[in-house]
């Protein structure tokens, strides 16, 4: 299952990018693809974390609401940078990973990070070690509403 949707994925990216849909070339394409699946499968590298397959469905959802939060929080961080009266008050604090498996605990750490004004430093154990910008954005983590996400992104396999 992780092979085949591997495939189509490299082979969908191959046609948007290449925009050539002449036969031979898209012969080239798909023997390419193949090529690099069996490799993969070769190196046995194809597998749940490496194509979440599972993320499928409920994936662009999610991306979504990030993209939601990256904005607002960019809208934060402009603010503080324009604005003498708002505090940049630098913090460093932990807060608490539910996920289950290392992949949900990655994607956590990486929406933590992609979010403007905070960054994960140390993922240690089931905790995750934050940088913030702001007691703003520490607050918006310590509600816990990213975590729930991903956690419920975690579920959907």
């Amino acid at each position: 299952m992780h092979a085949i949707s591997l495939g189509l994925t490299l082979f969908a990216t191959w046609l948007l990018l290449s925009g050539v849909y002449e036969p031979f070339f898209i012969f080239l394409g798909v023997l390419s693809c193949v090529i690099v699946v069996a490799i993969a499968l070769r190196m046995e590298v194809v597998d749940r974390e490496s194509h979440p397959v599972h993320l499928s469905m409920i994936l662009p959802i999610y991306w979504l609401w990030l993209g939601k939060e990256i904005v607002l929080a960019n809208i934060d961080v402009t603010k503080r940078i324009l604005s003498p009266r708002l505090n940049i008050n630098p913090t460093v604090f932990r807060v608490q990973a539910s996920q289950g498996d290392e992949l949900g605990k990655v994607i956590y750490a990486n929406s933590i990070t992609l979010t403007p004004g905070t960054v994960t430093i140390d993922i240690d154990d089931d905790d995750l070690v934050i940088h913030a910008l702001s007691e703003t954005s520490k607050g918006d983590l310590e509600t816990g509403e990213m975590d729930r996400r991903v956690t419920a992104l975690g579920g959907a396999g």
